[in-house]
């Protein structure tokens, strides 16, 4: 069966990195787009970025220029970099995997996922 699963989050102080990965079935291909979402406490879930299917990238201005998202094909693998981290980036993180495009003329579009990780907690501390 299809499988998204994260792992790497734990505690951080302020100004700290991380590196979060998505392990994926090996029946998610190249033509599905994975994203990382995010959701704090007491918040609604937000998008964080994306991996296109045509190997584009995007981020949401609050994670822009401090983030990093990569895929390893041979691994069926998805990271996320973070960088600078701020008490405003503590949260659950999710993977997310849907089959097609997730953005056209280089707007993140809102279409449903197909599959969706458990989540890994990102805790920044001060």
């Amino acid at each position: 069966g299809v499988r998204v699963a994260e792992s790497g989050g734990g505690s951080v102080q302020t100004g700290g990195s991380l590196t979060l990965t998505c392990a994926t079935s090996e029946s998610i291909t190249s033509d599905y787009c994975m994203a990382w979402y995010r959701q704090a406490p007491g918040q609604e879930r937000e998008g964080v970025g994306l991996f296109d299917v045509d190997g584009s990238t995007f981020y949401v201005d609050t994670v822009k220029g401090r983030s990093t998202i990569s895929k390893d094909s041979a691994k069926n693998t998805l990271y996320l970099q973070m960088n600078s981290l701020n008490l405003e980036d503590t949260a659950m993180y999710y993977c997310a995997a849907r089959r097609g495009r997730c953005t056209e003329y280089g707007i993140w579009v809102e279409y449903d996922f197909d599959y969706w990780g458990q989540g890994t907690q990102v805790t920044v501390t001060s």
